[in-house]
């Protein structure tokens, strides 16, 4: 249970932490789209709109700030489905959540996002009280 336990924190962080890293790069991506985009004064048609929207997407994924982060999340996603199999749901939504959204709030503010620190580190206080409460 305590390996589960220590699999769960860590998928936890690696969201959190890939969380902060793709908001990081999609800022990036769309700085430099931005820059590249030229205004037109005709309203694009729909069917205009819908090749940008899959351009966007494609070319978002091409951008590596972005990808590699977004490929390391999604191989936690697949640790915790495989983690679903061992462990109770009760315990293992918990513990990953409340990890994640304390190691999003840890890696933004190493990133340099504007972060309430005081805000942030009452709800990671509540949280690993939290976490506490449903491991005992």
């Amino acid at each position: 249970m305590a390996r589960d336990v220590e699999k769960m924190v860590a998928v936890g962080l690696v969201w959190g932490a890939t969380n902060a890293l793709m908001r990081r790069g999609a800022l990036l991506w769309d700085q430099r789209s931005h820059k590249l985009s030229s205004s037109s004064l005709n309203p694009p048609k729909l069917h205009q709109r819908l090749l940008s929207s899959v351009n966007d997407s494609l070319s978002v994924l091409l951008f590596w700030q972005y990808s590699v982060p977004f490929l390391l999340n999604l191989s936690a996603s697949a640790t915790f489905f495989a983690l679903l199999s061992d462990s109770p749901i009760s315990l293992a939504v918990p513990v990953t959540n409340a990890t994640t959204f304390a190691a999003t709030a840890l890696f933004g503010m190493l990133l340099g996002e504007e972060t309430r620190i005081g805000f942030a580190l009452m709800g990671t206080g509540f949280i690993v009280v939290g976490v506490w409460l449903c491991l005992t």
